[in-house]
């Protein structure tokens, strides 16, 4: 574990190197001061994308094909699903996912060719599955809007979710999308404590920033869903009818609950993140996720991996039905419209004849 100091702003407390890397670092004091340590600084890496639609088969999520503008994660939360997938880079999944991110510099010129497939089939195109597409680089870069662009001269249907009230940049570009039953939008909510959000998502936009956003979404008439995600047992369950209500306050339309999962890697950065934070609460919090994990740390099976299974996760899910249904968020948003889609032009460098 890295020296607290050098870890402001990061969520992770330490840097393993990635499992498919040829050699393993480790840290150790061996008595001698350290060299000077390269500051935790973001280092932006451009990349030129072959491909922007990803397909998936899997039976546990509503949609088949997504996006993702970047590649790692500025906002730093521990238990993020998605830092495995930078091993495949030559990555760790601790500090190097939220300090090396990857600009996919090309995407929207990938979104309008593979658009202007005339074998292209219209379904939403999901945003935000993976990292968030609102990330501190999207400012400088773009790519997000520009995307937004593409799909609304496609007359495209997209979901986004996003943890960053950055999205309400792009009001003028979502409110168009839903004037013609485009897009839908959810916030993750993690806690309303500011300060357990600060240590969870060092820098993720403030529980007050993202319930502004919720409000200016759904003034605009945008279907908001109020997402909370993750439920950290004897973390922060204890608000979850809390962040509902919230939600619900500030227009969310609907509402959706995911219990923590560990997948690879995460489980050590968890556990890391447990241990400098609630030292006391490890072994608790642990038991409790074991409980409706199949008595493992992750349960990776399709049909139990977001809801988890035993009486911990039939409880949460008692809980937050009942919230739902008092709040009216229990009914989906209407499905997005796919009948008004046409196939973008093709960017190309020759000339039209006509």
């Amino acid at each position: 574990m890295l020296e607290t100091p050098k870890l402001r702003g990061r969520g992770a407390a330490s840097n393993e190197s990635g499992r498919f890397e040829a050699h393993k670092r480790e840290m150790f004091a061996d008595g001698w001061e350290p060299e000077p340590e390269e500051g935790f600084e973001t280092r932006e890496h451009i990349e030129r994308a072959k491909s922007i639609i990803t397909r998936n088969v899997s039976p546990d999520i509503g949609f088949d094909r997504s996006i993702n503008p970047y590649r790692g994660c500025e906002h730093g939360c521990s238990y993020c699903f998605a830092r495995p997938t930078h091993a495949y880079l030559g990555h760790s999944a601790g500090i190097d996912f939220e300090r090396d991110i990857y600009v996919k510099v090309n995407a929207a010129e990938l979104l309008r060719a593979e658009l202007a497939n005339p074998r292209y089939k219209p379904k939403p195109i999901a945003i935000g599955t993976n990292t968030d597409p609102y990330q501190p680089l999207e400012r400088k870069y773009k790519i997000m809007r520009s995307v937004l662009k593409v799909l609304l001269e496609a007359k495209h249907p997209v979901t986004i979710v996003t943890k960053s009230a950055l999205i309400v940049r792009d009001l003028d570009i979502l409110t168009k999308l839903n004037k013609l039953g485009l897009v839908s939008v959810g916030i993750s909510v993690t806690s309303m404590d500011h300060r357990l959000s600060r240590f969870m998502e060092p820098r993720a936009s403030t529980p007050s920033r993202r319930l502004e956003a919720i409000k200016l979404l759904s003034e605009s008439g945008i279907p908001t869903r109020i997402m909370a995600a993750p439920m950290i047992p004897a973390v922060n369950d204890h608000e979850l009818e809390r962040i509902l209500d919230a939600g619900k306050a500030q227009g969310a339309t609907t509402a959706s609950m995911i219990l923590l999962r560990l997948p690879g890697e995460v489980r050590d950065i968890f556990r890391e993140w447990l241990l400098k934070t609630y030292p006391d609460k490890v072994k608790h919090v642990m038991n409790l996720v074991r409980d409706y994990r199949d008595g493992r740390d992750n349960d990776p099976r399709f049909g139990s991996r977001f809801t988890g299974e035993g009486p911990y996760a039939v409880l949460m899910q008692q809980r937050f039905e009942k919230a739902a249904a008092r709040l009216g968020l229990e009914e989906d948003s209407m499905p997005l419209r796919t009948d008004l889609f046409a196939h973008p032009q093709k960017e190309t460098a020759q000339l039209s004849l006509f």
